[in-house]
């Protein structure tokens, strides 16, 4: 009851009725667990929003039920978790050391492709370990956007990444999710680079097509824009495809597979050459959002191909980023589902002030819809990955020289923007828990304060011939950072319960 009073003080009277309902169900409690993740900054707003969403996000994370460790990634009070949701929250859920959580999660919609179902999995699952009712008939009939197994995929190797989990590349069950996804579930849905242009807009009818029946029309829906109804195909899928294959791709790496890795990243740059070629308006200067039933282009992609790394560098990925700053300034409050992801594609590419402003307005207290879990965990995410800068950089295999081989290091490259300053502590990554402190953009302080020697990439945008490593220069090294502009870095090891100090020489 008091979890219930706590939100309904911060949230609407709708979630409040939500979970009141969900209360009188007798839900398991939530997560008695809490998280040691801390955010300090001269920008007092940007630490409210944060441990706002801090909350707010482990309020929604529950333990004790038949589906085993989740978060609520759906509409509060449906007491369940949807493929999309589950892919955009789980980079905050891990910084909140909700890991072990998305990874229960994950393996639930792995574990549940069939062919009965066409290789998909089910959309939705509740905390009985069942399809959500709301979602699911039978196997014929039930709710389902094509994008979510390329998008699940992806989030098991970026997962991956961050938890150095092996279980996601060497889990039978994650294997069989990855294997049936990128060969049965492609050719069953016509998903495959020669056939998605011309596929049919309705596959797998299971008896006599019902106009009205919901689930056989949404069950294969060919993008996340579910109120769109007579179109072949959307940008989105294509671009989360990419995704897909890329991660795919970089999983079969990381067992040595290198001709699955190979085959895999050149379809990826199929899918991409597509993409910029085929639906790419260059009137409007961008891209195109889907086929119609005609098999025409139409309509107008904002941030899906920016999202997933999509847009080719160059004129292409500067045009898309401008519509969506012009977007922004137009309409600055904007569906929560879409909003949530505009900070972590305007800090990736360049835009952080424009990043921090999206983040105070989804978390604002007035905020419509605020309370819809995505937005919590999508902010917690942005903060670490965006504004910190903080990622796993991951070498593939086959291309090392296979002898002083470090496949993954820390990265950061700070996006503070107009802020003087922000410390991240007690941030999981791998084996490690590290704090990040920035200062502006020019000087970074990392502690590694739990796990064994890490590789740092201390990176900072501009080009630079030297970087000051603890006070000393050390010879910087180039790389291509947010559209077009240049990145310069040094790696380094930063020993147990050492602290280590790079800076830009003045």
């Amino acid at each position: 009851m008091r979890l219930f009073i706590r939100i309904c003080r911060r949230g609407s009277v709708h979630t409040c009725l939500l979970m009141l309902a969900a209360l009188a169900t007798q839900s398991a409690p939530p997560a008695t667990r809490g998280s040691g993740l801390t955010l300090d900054s001269s920008d007092a707003r940007l630490v409210h929003a944060f441990e706002w969403a801090k909350r707010q996000a482990l309020a929604y994370a529950f333990e004790g039920d038949p589906v085993g460790l989740w978060y609520e990634a759906a509409l509060p009070g449906r007491e369940a978790f949807c493929m999309r949701d589950v892919a955009h929250q789980a980079m905050g859920a891990h910084a909140l050391g909700l890991a072990p959580y998305t990874a229960n999660m994950l393996r639930r919609f792995a574990q549940n492709i069939s062919e009965s179902r066409d290789w998909c999995s089910y959309w939705e699952i509740d905390r009985y370990n069942r399809p959500a009712p709301v979602d699911y008939k039978n196997d014929g009939e039930f709710w389902y956007c094509l994008p979510a197994n390329y998008d699940v995929l992806d989030c098991c190797y970026r997962m991956y990444l961050w938890t150095g989990d092996a279980a996601y590349i060497d889990d039978p069950v994650f294997l069989n999710f990855y294997d049936r996804t990128m060969t049965d579930y492609e050719e069953r849905w016509s998903l495959d680079s020669t056939h998605v242009m011309r596929r049919k807009r309705l596959m797998n009818i299971r008896g006599e097509f019902a106009p009205d029946d919901k689930f056989q029309f949404f069950r294969g829906i060919p993008s996340y824009q579910e109120s769109e109804q007579g179109f072949v195909v959307g940008v989105d899928l294509l671009a989360t495809q990419y995704a897909g294959y890329l991660a795919y791709a970089a999983i079969q790496d990381s067992r040595r597979n290198d001709r699955l890795a190979h085959t895999y990243a050149q379809k990826a740059s199929v899918v991409k050459a597509l993409i910029n070629d085929t639906w790419w308006n260059e009137n409007e200067k961008q891209f195109y959002s889907r086929v119609n039933k005609n098999y025409q282009l139409e309509g107008r992609d904002i941030s899906a191909v920016l999202y997933r790394n999509a847009a080719n560098d160059g004129p292409k990925l500067q045009g898309a980023v401008d519509k969506l700053i012009a977007q922004i300034k137009s309409v600055p409050s904007s569906a929560v589902e879409g909003e949530s992801h505009n900070p972590e594609i305007l800090y990736r590419y360049g835009v952080p002030d424009l990043a921090y402003s999206q983040i105070m307005d989804l978390t604002r207290e007035d905020r419509e819809r605020r309370e819809y879990p995505e937005v919590s965990y999508s902010v917690v995410g942005a903060i670490v990955t965006g504004l910190m800068g903080i990622t796993v950089d991951a070498k593939w295999y086959a291309l090392s020289g296979r002898g002083d081989f470090v496949d993954r290091m820390i990265k950061t490259l700070p996006e503070l923007g107009n802020i003087a300053w922000a410390e991240l502590r007690n941030l999981p990554v791998r084996s490690n828990e590290v704090n990040v402190r920035h200062e502006g953009i020019s000087k970074t302080v990392l502690t590694n304060q739990k796990g064994p020697t890490l590789i740092w990439r201390a990176a900072f945008s501009g080009a630079f011939t030297s970087l000051q490593v603890n006070g000393k220069p050390m010879r910087a090294q180039q790389e291509k950072g947010p559209r077009s502009g240049e990145v310069s870095y040094v790696d380094l090891p930063v020993a147990p319960s050492t602290t280590a100090t790079v800076e830009v020489p003045n």
